[in-house]
């Protein structure tokens, strides 16, 4: 069926989805010419995941546009709607820190993730290598500059007013061209020009060694060495200033190693780098990444890639310059990241091909031994209470062998009592009810912690919804270690130094780890709640603010009588601060 589709297929620009035996889209893709790539699938030889992929084909479909960028743009939302196995890259959700300087009257300065909900995007600084590098310098620039700490203005002085980190903006009257200066060497330096703040440090320092206050020059020193160590930047030959972000390659056949720097103020500010499958061509695969890539990252003034880039399809999707440079510094900056991506992938093969085998081979391995046609996606349910209270449920959900954290769902159970049966029988009807009802994907596995009884129970439940998915049980031993899989037919022994051994245990404490985690929070908050409700001087609306500021006991152990105090009395936090001394 599938080469006689072939021959229909148009010899023009758009996307394809390849669907698997059970109808399930498996892999999209797009092309400048579908009849060609679509043949090229199906008649040519293949290796590594490309050829995995292609054995699983038993259908495909195809979309034809009028362009190349609307074929890009339909591949990255056709594949954010079906999430495809095999496109592993776009599963990559990790997003960058940026530090913010706030467009307040009196700006603060923020650690920020999420930077396409920010309406302004004006005064935002990175991308930073990791969260610590972020904070780091926002602690430090705050210590060295006295700007507003708090998210509101509060009605008296603050402990960073006492400090000298901040001029007690709620009581004071400020000069606005102070804080204009401050703003204005803050943003210098952020663009990677560190010579005010050093200058300044030196100054503090030679000023406290003067006045023989010793300790607090050699604190300020150990600033200086700090800002050397964490914040010091690579200088390059650039003499432009223009941020810039360059991307280089390398590929064995079997993997695509990508390597990011990126450029800010004619320094590297950092880099970036990830290995992928490689399934499709270089070109798409890379041209796809760079594309996906500027979803949580700012688009910089200028992105210089490699030669086999589509330059013009990504400037039509990025609206930003796209350039691939033919010789000068801006090649070797390319050959440089190019390098990088080569050593990255030489260094980290063995390990891959280890993960490799700790993840899909194993998770293949699991589906030969339950017999099971496919084992993409494995669903695990945990209970949790305490004496029948505050009694929960997790579900994790783990995808090609790997957990797929964004599909993690927590239950809070309608019930307090001790019956694991009970809510079992709950959180499964509450779980796929829903995946009925919004036509959710069907798991291929459903584990349940616990044996014939937890079994029994869900499939009940998946009887009363018609949905016929294999069931399993994890059977413990005396040591409360796993050492079985309960089918309906029979007990499965699992070696304990074997990989599926481990690959259970994983999925087990995942999802036990996950549950509990959530039970404590719960416990947390209703032993809170229960805590605030028998203080006198906390009401409603106090305690909700409270709450709300606060999510666990131990942060709240930890305030001090005048952080509690910007939200109840002084008298009441000092009573509160009592009570919560003696709560273990």
């Amino acid at each position: 069926m599938v080469l006689e589709k072939l021959k229909l297929v148009p010899h023009k620009p758009g996307c394809y989805l390849m669907k698997n035996e059970n109808g399930v889209i498996i892999y999209v893709g797009k092309a400048k010419d579908l009849k060609n790539r679509l043949n090229s699938y199906f008649h040519s030889s293949h290796t590594g995941k490309t050829a995995k992929l292609v054995s699983e084909i038993a259908d495909f479909d195809y979309i034809v546009v009028s362009s190349e960028t609307e074929s890009l743009i339909l591949e990255i939302n056709l594949i954010k709607k079906h999430d495809p196995k095999y496109n592993i890259l776009l599963r990559d959700d990790k997003s960058y820190p940026y530090i913010e300087l706030t467009m307040e009257k009196v700006p603060r300065l923020l650690v920020v993730r999420n930077i396409h909900k920010k309406k302004n995007k004006t005064r935002l600084y990175g991308p930073y290598p990791n969260v610590t590098a972020a904070r780091d310098t926002v602690n430090l620039l705050n210590r060295l500059y006295p700007l507003r700490k708090c998210k509101t203005y509060n009605k008296r002085p603050c402990l960073y007013y006492h400090i000298g980190q901040c001029l007690g903006y709620c009581t004071n009257n400020v000069d606005p061209e102070k804080v204009k200066q401050m703003e204005n060497e803050i943003i210098k330096f952020l663009k990677g020009d560190d010579k005010i703040v050093t200058d300044r440090i030196k100054k503090e320092i030679e000023f406290e060694s003067n006045n023989l206050r010793y300790e607090k020059a050699l604190e300020l020193k150990e600033l200086l060495d700090n800002i050397k160590i964490t914040l010091t930047k690579q200088k390059i030959e650039t003499t432009d200033n223009i941020d810039r972000d360059v991307f280089g390659y390398y590929n064995d056949g079997i993997y695509l190693s990508v390597f990011i720097f990126f450029i800010r103020g004619s320094k590297i500010a950092g880099h970036h780098h990830q290995i992928i499958p490689l399934i499709d061509s270089e070109e798409e695969e890379l041209t796809r990444y760079i594309a996906k890539f500027y979803d949580k990252v700012i688009i910089p003034k200028e992105i210089l890639v490699p030669d086999i880039v589509d330059t013009n399809l990504l400037l039509d999707y990025l609206k930003a310059p796209v350039k691939k440079p033919q010789r000068g510094v801006k090649k070797k900056l390319i050959d440089m990241a190019c390098n990088n991506a080569k050593k990255q992938l030489e260094d980290e093969k063995e390990l891959l091909l280890k993960d490799e085998e700790k993840t899909t081979v194993v998770n293949e391995e699991l589906r030969k031994i339950l017999n099971l046609s496919k084992l993409d996606r494995i669903e695990l349910f945990d209970n949790a209470h305490l004496f029948g209270t505050y009694n929960v449920s997790g579900m994790v959900v783990f995808k090609s062998g790997r957990p797929a954290k964004n599909e993690y769902r927590k239950y809070k159970i309608s019930f307090d009592k001790n019956d694991d049966y009970g809510t079992m029988k709950e959180v499964l009807y509450r779980r796929y009810f829903r995946v009925l009802k919004d036509d959710l994907v069907w798991p291929d596995l459903i584990i349940v912690d616990g044996g014939i009884g937890q079994m029994n129970v869900a499939k009940e439940v998946l009887s009363g919804f018609n949905m016929m998915i294999p069931i399993v049980g994890l059977k413990k031993d005396d040591k409360h270690s796993t050492n079985a899989l309960v089918t309906f037919d029979k007990e499965i022994p699992i070696e304990k130094r074997s990989n599926l051994f481990h690959y259970l245990e994983r999925m087990q404490d995942e999802v036990h780890n996950y549950t509990i985690n959530y039970h404590k929070q719960i416990r947390s908050k209703g032993l809170y709640a229960s805590i605030l409700d028998n203080i006198e001087g906390i009401g409603p609306k106090r305690k909700q603010e409270l709450l709300k500021k606060y999510k666990t006991i131990s942060k709240m152990k930890e305030c001090s009588i005048e952080e509690l105090s910007k939200i109840i009395p002084q008298n009441v936090a000092l009573k509160l601060k009592e009570i919560l001394k003696d709560i273990a």
